[in-house]
């Protein structure tokens, strides 16, 4: 039944359904769809199935052709991305103009929200190089290297999303012995180098183990084509968090320059007369009536012998 344009759902499953699309104060991790266009080359195909490897398994990889043109329309993406609940992807193309075309982007409440389109000058698979894999799911440790991730507004915008999308999932705390995969991106001469690494832990003599890096693929030299990036207005209501996740801030604490912690107490004024002190003889309290005109203790009197 319909009531004021608003679809209740019939069965248990349904109303699953909708309470998992329903906003949270912790939004699930992103997904990425993976999708290649009318036209692709050996090289934007391989890339693509490389790229979903590393992002195993929260990503979606679409095998069949998807013709669009995601800087002109994209309408197929908004829907796409509300059909399988993703809201990050990456498209690959390749035609004369553009060869070999890789275009990043996310979206946010299902409109995109930015787009960075990277061609592919020189590629180097997963299978091309024969050494050890890291498993399937690693989170791995990002790394920007280069002045331009800092001060370019294109580069800085595309270094957030790179690390929206290759981040992986949040969590508390990691082991050392996983902390085995890094991804280095690095902006020189025009271009964006991307490799990937395998950390290999050996033997240093000591407790700190000497570590190795060792390269496993893909390797990729990109070159920004286009970008479409959002206005700032619509880029801060992205980022806006709910106040429930915001910490709350303690009154009269404060820190130092070397992380002390300082507290301030605040305290009514007390009654001094009633301070309870130590039990003695010497100190018990003596009456009013005890105290003689001249201020001065009065005798005490003589025991009762019976005679």
């Amino acid at each position: 039944m319909a009531q004021d344009g608003v679809v209740k759902p019939k069965t248990k499953r349904s109303k699953r359904f909708l309470q998992s699309r329903e906003p949270k104060l912790v939004e699930d991790l992103k997904n990425a769809m993976i999708m290649k266009g009318g036209n692709t080359s050996d090289t934007v195909t391989q890339a693509l199935k490389d790229i979903y490897a590393l992002k195993k398994p929260n990503a979606v990889l679409y095998k069949k052709k998807n013709i669009m043109r995601p800087f002109e329309d994209s309408t197929s993406l908004e829907f796409f991305s509300k059909k399988t609940d993703c809201s990050l992807f990456l498209f690959g193309s390749h035609n004369k103009k553009r060869p070999n075309n890789l275009v990043f982007g996310r979206l946010f409440d299902f409109h995109v929200l930015d787009m960075f389109e990277l061609g592919i000058e020189k590629f180097k698979s997963l299978k091309d190089v024969k050494n050890e894999k890291c498993p399937e799911g690693t989170k791995p440790m990002l790394v920007f290297a280069g002045e331009l991730f800092n001060t370019d507004n294109e580069l800085v915008r595309l270094r957030n999303a790179l690390t929206d999308f290759f981040r992986g999932p949040a969590v508390p705390a990691v082991r050392l012995a996983g902390l085995e995969h890094i991804l280095h991106f690095t902006a020189a001469d025009g271009k964006i180098y991307m490799r990937s690494y395998r950390v290999l832990l050996k033997k240093s003599g000591c407790r700190t183990p000497r570590i190795e890096l060792e390269e496993i693929g893909p390797s990729f030299d990109f070159v920004l084509r286009r970008t479409h990036l959002a206005s700032d207005d619509l880029y801060k209501t992205a980022h806006r968090q709910p106040k429930a996740l915001k910490p709350k801030k303690k009154k009269n604490v404060s820190h130092d320059a070397f992380g002390t912690k300082y507290g301030r107490l605040h305290m009514q004024k007390q009654n001094l007369d009633k301070l309870q002190t130590r039990k003695m003889k010497g100190l018990r309290k003596r009456s009013r009536a005890a105290v003689t005109e001249n201020g001065e203790p009065t005798p005490p009197k003589r025991a009762r012998t019976g005679k």
